[in-house]
């Protein structure tokens, strides 16, 4: 039978997320509940009321409440509470009862989802949650749950698998999970603005939920086109954001006319083969004259004049103005110093050709804002920075020739924003834009809106 499922299976999410080389991240975020919050939960069926239930319990109840209310702002239609249930799974135990849409309990290994045929939602307590808990936080299982009650919204909407199926070009499963997450950062924000009776984010909390969301991202070069597509992890993020920002009336009235997919098949077999990536020293040769002309292009159109900034490769971190990070704006002799052999090059194999892009972008961008004669230093000139690499970014995104993006390279961008603040930084190296939330928000502008956006 149908069902909404998280989309991929906990051995996927691993593969992504492991075996890798070690760059240095965030200790683990805090907890997300309340010490005051009410121990009154909605019922969990199967539960051995065990942490990770009572977590997904106490979840569920603020995402419930939050429906109650602004389903009926958003609708003028009260909330039906879910008529299924909630059901816990074990899969490492054979004799479990399996949930609605399943045979058997191992059905639902590494999975979380919701049921139309039951409005019903189930989850494996065994090997999903407490490894989102572990990886990415408790946030990401609040986020994660939220998700799967934003199909049980959609199936309210009269979005049901008959309506997809009857209309796919109107519904396709690509559109349906960004509203979903859509849904879930409209509930997320309500937690962040301190609406919430029993949760409560910080942003480092947010930030490592987001991580789940890439984890559980299409796998590069899946077709958006795809029956099972649920979106890269840079349209996950977006649509997440845009709920976030925007509230449940933006998510309900997306569609395929007002939504903008970055996510890509791969056209050819040597991509497929490199799996989107360049080599480091092929990416920098790449990518360095691509900026140069595009900013080029730019400060022209504005009436300015382009210094064209050489780009410098450097043994160690560069260190003309600050600690900028890898990549560094240096504008004492405009030029743009770029490690080529400690974290950078670390970075490009750990993350994808495209975070070296983005930092370099970044830096690029720097040098265009003094083109301009705007400040390189302070907040708004890190927060222009993110916008104009956006800009960059997407003006790359809707090309037919030359240099281009792979699929998998806008996921790299939102993966490296998130990770770090180093694309965030001035030209001294300070007022980085923060948290890592609020860099893809300000890429995002650039990539949707162009350089205007950016105070050019």
């Amino acid at each position: 039978m149908p069902l909404r499922s998280i989309a991929l299976i906990l051995v996927t999410a691993l593969l992504a997320v492991g075996c890798t080389a070690q760059i240095p991240g965030r200790p683990r975020a805090a907890k997300v509940v309340k010490k005051e919050a009410s121990s009154e939960t909605i019922q969990v069926r199967g539960t051995d009321n065990g942490p990770i239930d009572k977590l997904a319990a106490t979840a569920l109840t603020d995402i419930d409440e939050f429906w109650k209310q602004s389903f009926q702002q958003t609708f003028n239609k009260a909330w039906k509470p879910l008529t299924g249930g909630y059901y816990s799974v074990d899969t490492a135990d054979a004799s479990a009862k399996p949930p609605p849409c399943t045979q058997k309990a191992a059905d639902v290994e590494g999975n979380a989802f919701y049921c139309p045929a039951a409005d019903a939602i189930a989850w494996d307590r065994s090997s999903l949650l407490p490894v989102l808990q572990d990886r990415f936080g408790e946030a990401a299982v609040v986020v994660v749950l939220a998700h799967e009650i934003g199909h049980a919204v959609q199936n309210r909407m009269g979005i049901t698998p008959e309506a997809e199926r009857r209309e796919p070009d109107k519904y396709p499963t690509i559109l349906t999970e960004a509203q979903a997450d859509c849904f879930a950062g409209s509930f997320v924000r309500n937690v962040t603005d301190g609406k919430s009776a029993r949760l409560e984010f910080d942003a480092d909390a947010l930030d490592k939920a987001l991580g789940a969301l890439i984890t559980f991202r299409d796998p590069v070069g899946t077709s958006p086109e795809d029956e099972q597509a649920h979106g890269s992890a840079f349209d996950r993020v977006a649509a997440f954001q845009d709920g976030y920002e925007q509230g449940t009336k933006f998510c309900a009235a997306m569609s395929v006319q007002n939504r903008t997919f970055t996510q890509r098949a791969f056209t050819n077999v040597d991509d497929r083969a490199s799996g989107g990536n360049l080599q480091f020293s092929k990416m920098l040769e790449s990518v360095t004259p691509d900026l140069d002309k595009y900013f080029q292009t730019l400060a022209t159109s504005g009436g300015k004049t382009w210094p064209s900034p050489r780009a410098e490769a450097a043994q160690t971190e560069p260190d003309c103005s600050g600690d900028q990070g890898p990549v560094a704006y240096c504008p004492s002799d405009k030029t743009i110093k770029i490690d080529t052999k400690d974290e950078l090059p670390l970075l490009h194999k750990e993350l994808g050709d495209y975070a070296t892009g983005t930092l370099i972008a970044t830096r690029y961008a720097l040098a265009e804002l003094a083109a301009y004669g705007k400040p390189t230093e302070g907040s708004q000139a890190s927060a222009a920075a993110l916008c104009l690499a956006g800009a960059y970014t997407g003006a790359v995104f809707q090309r037919q020739d030359g240099f281009g993006l792979s699929p998998g390279d806008f996921d790299e961008a939102v993966t490296v924003l998130l990770k770090f603040d180093y694309a965030a930084r001035d030209a001294k190296g300070e007022d980085a834009v923060d948290p890592g939330f609020a860099r893809v928000a300000r890429f995002r502008e650039g990539v949707f809106e162009g350089p205007k956006k950016c105070g050019l």
